[in-house]
């Protein structure tokens, strides 16, 4: 891989981290009543941390994207350079392109297990998600 591929797939890894996990999102409780409701800031707690192990972690979801997604990238581009006369820049542009892509898509999913692990566990401990 180039320089310019490594720091293309670098830069999308660290822009797609910057998700709900890494900003605070927070779900949002109807606590009017809810006999739970004096435990909703230790269970908000409790919920966070057990939604960020569920999650698998935004930056390392992203992280494996990007490594994944950069080799199928390189792979192909690799083969249209090849067609095209030049399997090198081929497969630098396939890696970064196959690289941000598959950062991005390994974040969201990453933040929407991060989400629906919150919420679930708000829910079980007999609080209303509203979101």
């Amino acid at each position: 891989m180039t320089k310019l591929t490594v720091c293309s797939v670098t830069a999308a890894c660290l822009l797609v981290s910057a998700c709900a996990s890494q900003t605070g999102w927070t779900p949002t409780v109807d606590t009017y009543n809810n006999q739970n409701s004096f435990r909703l800031n230790q269970d908000m707690h409790d919920c966070q941390q057990l939604a960020s192990q569920a999650s698998g972690g935004t930056a390392k979801e992203a992280a494996i994207g990007a490594g994944v997604g950069g080799l199928i990238g390189a792979a192909g581009g690799a083969a249209l350079g090849a067609v095209l006369g030049s399997p090198g820049k081929g497969a630098a542009i396939g890696a970064a392109a196959g690289g941000i892509g598959g950062a991005s898509k390994q974040g969201i999913q990453s933040e929407d297990r991060y989400k629906n692990a919150y919420n679930n566990c708000l829910r079980q401990r007999g609080h209303r998600v509203v979101n």
